[in-house]
């Protein structure tokens, strides 16, 4: 089986980081869009029921009026105050395939306009804080977080295996019995798949995926390995402070670090 790697933007909310915004740096500040002020009154809500629940987030990219500094705000289709549909796609394929990422950068009046994933959701449930909900071209999201890039005209691309940390004001958690995907890296540290990548063209299943198991990894660091687990236990994850550390695998999936500071126990 043949995996390809899709160059995608990551999550911040959910599966976070990677991959530039263009030369956003060197554009002109104007007038803040609306769309940077939709985390004002976000609320916190908890959604359950949402393992292999397949999702988009979108980054509108502007300066942010009082500071001149380059921000982006994220929107996540499963957070859009509806019920999550029966089909578990809240970004049917044939709406992502017609985005047309410059029509909405002016339709919001942002400088640019960025895709992440679509992917599978790996918890089974989440809770953060939710804000404004906008209308992408048929496909509903919620505001869930805002990015600060500073004057680095956007976010440097992340190497494979390589952990970062995030400010995250979420819990989620994966229940007992559910079948988590891990990494165990060469340091006793253990990290479990958050974000199934999908891509806008899939190349293979999350089940096929799954059934490979290590055999699919060609670039995993010296004394890293791949496992599959069925919870024994719920796995809770409130990170620290508020920092959570994450990291993308060759194929751009995104895992969370666990054990103390991050989740209850280390699977």
């Amino acid at each position: 089986m043949k995996f390809i790697k899709n160059r995608v933007l990551q999550t911040v909310a959910a599966c976070l980081a990677a991959v530039t915004f263009g030369a956003l740096a060197q554009q002109p500040a104007t007038a803040q869009p609306q769309a940077l002020a939709d985390g004002a009154g976000a609320q916190t809500k908890r959604v359950d029921g949402l393992r292999q629940v397949r999702f988009i987030e979108l980054y509108l990219a502007g300066r942010d009026a009082a500071t001149g500094k380059l921000v982006a705000a994220c929107y996540n289709s499963m957070l859009n105050g509806a019920d999550i549909p029966a089909s578990r796609d809240t970004a049917p394929q044939a709406l992502v395939q017609a985005l047309d990422l410059a029509r909405l950068a002016k339709e919001y009046g942002v400088l640019q306009v960025a895709l992440n994933g679509p992917k599978l959701w790996q918890p089974d449930w989440l809770e953060v804080e939710v804000g404004t909900q906008r209308n992408f071209g048929g496909i509903a999201a919620a505001w869930v977080a805002q990015l600060n890039l500073g004057d680095k005209g956007g976010i440097g691309e992340n190497a494979p295996y390589q952990p970062m940390t995030i400010a995250r004001k979420s819990s989620l958690g994966w229940n007992k019995g559910s079948t988590v995907l891990l990494l165990d890296d060469a340091a006793g540290n253990t990290w479990v798949m958050k974000g199934f990548q999908q891509g806008i063209s899939p190349t293979y299943t999350y089940q096929e995926f799954l059934a490979a198991g290590a055999s699919q990894f060609k670039k995993l660091p010296p004394g890293w390995t791949f496992r599959s687990k069925i919870l024994e236990q719920d796995l809770i994850e409130i990170p620290e402070g508020g920092v959570a550390t994450i990291m993308p695998d060759e194929f751009f999936n995104i895992y969370d670090k666990t054990g103390p500071g991050m989740t209850n126990y280390k699977p």
